[in-house]
């Protein structure tokens, strides 16, 4: 009889007349793996939750064929279901997981052949599992989703070229810098003799010299800095917090100074200057981003009328 309840009915107790447990299935010695449970009395092991007051065997028999809630008295205290079936003197008590069957399997790390094969548990789990693979996958896929949609934010706002930031990109920033009452700079700088480069060279070194300039520019800002290219040798520097005059035009003053260095393109120097012009948030009352980039362009064009290679202030006012 207990091997054929054992496979029908592994979560079963066989209890004599006094209460003691004289056999438990396999799977319900896995609960107490650490403790041999024949000799333990029933009620010193579980507490019997509905019906309430049940603490003889006497009265735990006469809810025979009715639904018992039972947990452990000690911890883990899982809760369980049972049925209880006379068997002659002693008693045959069946016991199941309480929802969520996944909670119970996964603290004692059950599985299925842990179950009867007519177990409703097995079906559940196989739909836990199956779901569980589900969640995983679409978790995958919408992370895959999201990076993907992160890489094609970022190439959209970024000049493929030179690897900087982009015109787009530039619309996007300065109202926020605006918005949030972020003191900054623009630093507009145009290329000079960059034609004559694309026209005598070809264009292969006038990309080159073009991302040259962008290395130089990401060599020379500090990373709370950002630069753009938002034209074919136009460029712009954003520089956050940063509006003092003197340090703007040290910034200002190396870059003139590195862009006039050569740039060799398959051994024969390219020769560039660049043309500054700087506006700054703290010279007006509200900044606009549309009139301080006018500004700034205004006085790159002033340094070029000036004779290139130079830096001019919008003049505030």
């Amino acid at each position: 009889m207990t091997p054929l309840l054992d496979t029908l009915m592994p979560m079963h107790l066989q209890i004599d007349h006094k209460g003691r447990i004289t056999h438990a299935g396999p799977t319900l010695a896995k609960l107490r793996p650490d403790r041999d449970l024949r000799g333990v009395c029933l009620f010193d092991l579980f507490e019997v939750l509905r019906p309430r007051a049940i603490d003889r065997v006497s009265a735990l028999r006469a809810q025979a064929g009715g639904k018992l809630q039972l947990r452990f008295a000690q911890p883990p205290k899982t809760a369980l279901n049972g049925v209880l079936a006379p068997l002659g003197a002693a008693s045959v008590l069946n016991l199941s997981f309480r929802m969520p069957v996944q909670d119970g399997v996964s603290d004692y790390a059950l599985s299925a052949k842990d179950f009867a094969a007519t177990d409703l548990t097995v079906d559940m789990l196989y739909l836990i599992e199956a779901k569980t693979a589900a969640m995983d996958a679409s978790q995958r896929l919408n992370s895959r989703l999201q990076g993907a949609k992160i890489a094609a934010e970022e190439r959209a706002f970024t000049d493929t070229l030179t690897g900087l930031k982009n015109r787009r990109a530039m619309n996007n920033i300065l109202p926020r810098l605006v918005e949030n009452g972020i003191e900054f700079s623009l630093m507009h700088l145009d290329l000079d003799h960059f034609k004559a480069i694309n026209d005598t060279m070809g264009h292969a070194a006038g990309d080159h010299v073009l991302q040259e300039v962008a290395r130089i520019m990401a060599g020379l800002t500090r990373e709370e800095d950002t630069a753009f290219r938002i034209g074919g040798d136009e460029f712009l520097l954003i520089f956050q917090g940063m509006t003092d005059r003197g340090k703007l035009q040290s910034v200002a003053g190396r870059l003139l100074s590195r862009l006039e260095q050569p740039i060799r393109f398959k051994g024969k120097p390219c020769h560039v200057s660049a043309s500054i012009g700087i506006a700054r948030s703290v010279d007006y009352g509200k900044p606009d981003p549309a009139r301080m980039m006018a500004d700034a362009d205004a006085a790159l064009y002033f340094s070029k009328r000036s004779g290139r290679a130079r830096l001019h202030f919008h003049a505030a006012g």
